[in-house]
């Protein structure tokens, strides 16, 4: 019962879509309106992650978590969308619903974490949403700080504010 993590293949984005629309629906339903979640479907963030990663896997690195077989959560990562030679970027880290709590989160960014400094990164930086305060409360007990920075993004019709947040590796 114990969580494996690997190295994501193409064979996995359509399920990594799925999984990836479940996890927005659970962590942002107390904040956001049904109809920003209404879409893409699963099917269509799928199809979202393969033209991705057909563009960005030669610098971005995806990981899948699998328990007793079935895909439970993902990682993605990359250079700094800033353009910061030194930092890199955890793009995401989406669960399960029900993989919540059960340390496969944690794991996922442990690994993360170990990915960038492998890739020659000193510090690393992620987004996430300003309303999303049990993300906010996970990065900041795997050792990330708001940097102050601020920008704002459309989930469906509705815009939403991001926070940047960093950590040394």
């Amino acid at each position: 019962m114990t969580v494996t993590l690997r190295p994501a293949s193409g064979a996995d984005l359509m399920a990594v879509g799925a999984l990836h629309q479940r996890s927005r629906v659970a962590a942002y339903s107390s904040f956001l309106p049904p109809e920003a979640l209404a879409g893409p479907s699963g099917r269509e963030m799928g199809r979202y992650w393969v033209e991705r990663w057909e563009w960005e896997r030669a610098d971005h690195r995806m990981t899948v978590a699998e328990r007793d077989g079935r895909l439970v959560g993902f990682s993605y990562l990359g250079p700094d969308d800033e353009g910061d030679p030194a930092t890199g970027l955890l793009n995401a880290i989406h669960l399960e619903p029900d993989e919540r709590g059960r340390g496969t989160g944690r794991a996922l960014m442990v690994d993360a974490l170990a990915a960038l400094r492998t890739r020659g990164w000193t510090r690393a930086v992620l987004w996430v949403l300003e309303r999303n305060a049990p993300a906010r409360r996970f990065y900041e007990r795997g050792g990330w700080t708001a940097t102050g920075t601020r920008r704002d993004e459309r989930i469906g019709p509705v815009v939403v504010a991001q926070l940047r947040y960093a950590r040394e590796l």
